[in-house]
């Protein structure tokens, strides 16, 4: 928890991380338009799919200049630009989530509290998942009923509470009743996917890439 200066100045970085969870489908986003995605399918060649379109299993949903939707073995994933959604079976059929380091080495990722989407960046510094008070209320985490403790950080000393989340999901990983904190201020722009969430997995990078893999 002493990055919190760190990571606003890197509030301007555009989350072009790739995100996959493990199953039997690759999909990149090249290119993102209204009701239409430039996809490549399974490192095929890159092509247009309209909404409704379907190619290898794979349909889209909805799209706009943010996000698309896609349809894939029954189930829907959200892709943003640059993202890609891998599929296999590693981690001995437990959930994995594949990350690809940004120009600057920074893992990111878009996952959910509670069923609801915050952008994180892993931060193995982190003893517990933290996020503002901002992002919290717009979650509906109800920390005020929090323990109150103090963080140190960058820019000094700042309130906080402990919490427990009742779900976080990256990908395909999803894990129960995770501790965190909730800090008051605007000096977490992002959340910080820490140690009370990272614990719960196996962590393996390769070069630019890390693997999360549930151990549960």
């Amino acid at each position: 928890m002493n990055k919190t200066n760190w990571y606003c100045r890197a509030i301007g970085l555009t989350l072009l991380s790739a995100t996959s969870t493990v199953y039997a489908t690759d999909i990149n986003v090249a290119g993102l338009f209204k009701d239409r995605a430039m996809v490549s399918i399974n490192a095929g060649k890159p092509r247009v799919l309209s909404v409704g379109d379907a190619e290898q299993g794979v349909r889209l949903v909805s799209a706009n200049a943010q996000s698309a939707v896609f349809e894939v073995d029954g189930k829907r994933r959200v892709l943003s630009m640059g993202e890609t959604f891998s599929g296999g079976s590693g981690g001995g059929g437990k959930p994995s989530v594949r990350l690809s380091a940004d120009a600057r080495g920074h893992f990111l990722t878009t996952g959910t509290i509670n069923g609801r989407s915050i952008s994180f960046v892993v931060d193995t510094g982190a003893t517990s998942v933290a996020i503002s008070t901002q992002d919290a209320e717009r979650l509906g985490v109800d920390y005020r009923n929090g323990q109150r403790s103090a963080v140190s950080t960058a820019n000094g000393v700042v309130s906080a509470y402990r919490v427990m989340f009742n779900n976080i999901r990256i990908g395909a990983i999803s894990l129960n009743m995770v501790p965190g904190m909730v800090v008051e201020g605007a000096g977490l722009p992002i959340g910080l996917l820490g140690m009370s969430f990272l614990n719960q997995t196996n962590m393996q990078r390769e070069g630019s890439v890390m693997t999360l893999t549930q151990r549960y």
